[in-house]
């Protein structure tokens, strides 16, 4: 009797260390997604050997075809991996990448955008930036980086559609909203939408067709993550958003200075350190690439600034 009151409780101990040792299987298929995943980013930050090699195998656009390149992170990405495919049988471009922030959209932007001489581009960024996952971001670091984007295409006559970030939701079993603040999601895209108003840009509201300020739950898997029945809602508003941006003439790219000047009158100093406060001379190593390139590739840099002689 004496035993068997000493050897269950050690019993138990060992029952409960065996069941703390050995983690369930989803949760280690899980670690291992996020080890691959970090693993990724530490070979390829910015995600450019992801379609570097399909981008080579584009074929230049025909003649009266308006090609159209999808620029995002996670939402764009899973666009069309469900029953319904990607805007079948239209010219349209998939280039998203899951976790991606606007920093590493930049980056690849004339790789995966400018390199397939489209028509139009949507921009679909922002959500990673929220939730931190390159690290803290504000909105004024996102607004640079979509405006970065928005300057190069323009500067290579493309236009551009502005995506707002999609609504989240705390629907789903998980606390979205913590991560990605529905305040700060609101904010966000109501620069966008002003910034689309100033540098002649189009901007796509998904917010209605998705639920307003919160996400459906029937719109979602988890929260954040789009289903089926979303990307079914916001394909029309897409293709509407892109029609409105092939009418729409082609402009020089000033949507940085516009936002610089204003953001900078709006809030004195916080732009220090960011633009030059002396001189500078002319941009000799730009433009020797820019004449070498030229050369090497007769009509790259049209619509371009002309070279001086």
């Amino acid at each position: 009797m004496k035993f068997a009151h000493t050897a269950l409780p050690a019993l138990l101990l060992a029952l409960g260390a065996a069941s703390w040792a050995q983690p369930t299987q989803p949760a280690v298929e899980q670690l291992l997604d996020k080890l691959e995943a970090q693993r990724r980013i530490l070979h390829d930050w910015a995600g450019l050997i992801r379609y570097g090699s399909a981008n080579t195998e584009v074929r230049p656009p025909k003649p009266g075809e308006t090609r159209v390149v999808f620029l995002g992170d996670d939402h764009t990405e899973r666009w069309g991996e469900g029953p319904t495919p990607f805007f079948p049988g239209k010219p349209y471009f998939n280039r998203g990448i899951a976790g991606q922030t606007s920093a590493q959209m930049l980056v690849r932007f004339r790789q995966d955008v400018v390199t397939l001489q489209p028509s139009v581009v949507v921009i679909q960024a922002g959500a990673n930036d929220l939730a931190g996952i390159a690290g803290p971001a504000t909105t004024p670091m996102i607004a640079e980086n979509i405006l970065s984007m928005i300057d190069i295409a323009k500067a290579n006559g493309i236009r551009v559609v502005l995506a707002s970030v999609p609504p989240v939701c705390d629907c789903a079993g998980t606390k979205q909203s913590t991560k990605r603040p529905i305040g700060k999601i609101m904010g966000v895209n109501e620069w966008m939408e002003e910034q689309a108003a100033k540098s002649g840009a189009v901007f796509l509201n998904l917010a209605p067709a998705l639920g307003g300020r919160t996400l459906k739950k029937e719109m979602t898997v988890d929260g954040f993550l789009l289903n089926e029945a979303a990307y079914q809602a916001m394909a029309p508003l897409a293709e509407q958003a892109i029609s409105a941006a092939v009418q729409t003439p082609a402009q020089a790219g000033v949507a940085s200075t516009m936002f610089r000047n204003s953001y900078a009158a709006a809030r004195p100093g916080a732009l220090c350190g960011r633009v030059p406060q002396t001189p500078a001379k002319a941009g000799v190593a730009s433009t020797m690439f820019r004449n070498s390139y030229a050369a090497d590739r007769p009509g790259a840099l049209c619509g371009r600034e002309p070279q001086k002689i």
